[in-house]
């Protein structure tokens, strides 16, 4: 690290009364200057939306941890229209990292992208900005929209901490824009952890009442269905729920499949047939 103390954007998807995001602010503030900026209200489930119905106001508030004032902006808009605020509106410069979270609730496999942390965590590494987004599991799902007293975020909070140092200190590899974390529900400072991949596999699926009327308001329900058979031994799911180790998956922002581009355009222009 500069003898300089690094700025650090902390941000989440469950709003800036959160818990979670007290907790990684308290650790965090150990490493630099941290600056909350988060979703006035709940916002779980947002992705990487920039909604056109968001009202944009800004109010400074204040965060008290052991002693520590740390400046804080409750934003009207999403956790990506936060980040985007953060960095053209409220951060007197360019932070040093970018962290998400931490989340109420797991961020598996192939449906990240529906989560508001991880879209805001892409938000910041659109920027050019070295990110961590951090999410504890919880093993009752009817809390993710609720803040139960009886969760613990200091367990991610310390590994949170532990890796925003690696990133500020050893920075990411060329090719890694943001790294995700996955704390289990068990978890210790002691837990190990696993460099994983995401998992090709759905880990929350939707349901709905079958009584439900098309005319009436209501929402989709959630699942969990996910046997260790169906995952990659080396994935987040299995690492996370099956191992209970703590999950550490870089990610890019760059979706391009990784085939041979020329090889598949030719033959596309030769016979239309993809093989």
């Amino acid at each position: 690290m500069s003898a300089k103390k690094p700025l650090i954007l902390l941000t989440n998807d469950d709003g800036i009364k959160s818990p979670g995001i007290h907790e990684a602010a308290r650790y965090l503030a150990r490493l630099g200057e941290v600056i909350l900026v988060a979703p006035r209200e709940q916002s779980s489930a947002s992705g990487r939306s920039h909604p056109l119905s968001s009202d944009g106001r800004i109010e400074k508030i204040t965060c008290c941890f052991d002693d520590l004032d740390l400046p804080a902006y409750a934003v009207g808009g999403s956790p990506a229209q936060c980040v985007a605020r953060a960095l053209v509106q409220v951060l007197p410069r360019k932070p040093d990292l970018v962290v998400s979270g931490i989340n109420y609730g797991e961020n598996f496999g192939t449906g990240i992208t529906v989560s508001g942390t991880i879209g805001a965590a892409l938000e910041a590494a659109s920027f050019s900005i070295p990110t961590l987004a951090s999410s504890l599991q919880l093993l009752d799902i009817s809390d993710f929209d609720k803040f139960n007293p009886e969760v613990s975020f200091d367990t991610a909070a310390f590994f949170t901490a532990k890796f925003a140092r690696i990133i500020l200190e050893h920075h990411l590899p060329e090719q890694v824009d943001l790294l995700k974390l996955e704390i289990p529900a068990s978890a210790t400072h002691e837990t190990e952890w696993r460099m994983t991949r995401l998992a090709r596999h759905m880990y929350f699926e939707p349901s709905f009442d079958p009584q439900f009327q098309w005319d009436e308001p209501g929402r989709l329900t959630y699942q969990i269905k996910v046997n260790p058979e169906d995952v990659a031994p080396d994935s987040d799911i299995h690492t996370v729920v099956f191992d209970g180790m703590v999950s550490v998956t870089p990610l890019t922002i760059d979706f391009t499949a990784p085939i041979d581009l020329a090889a598949w355009e030719s033959k596309l222009r030769k016979n239309g047939k993809v093989t």
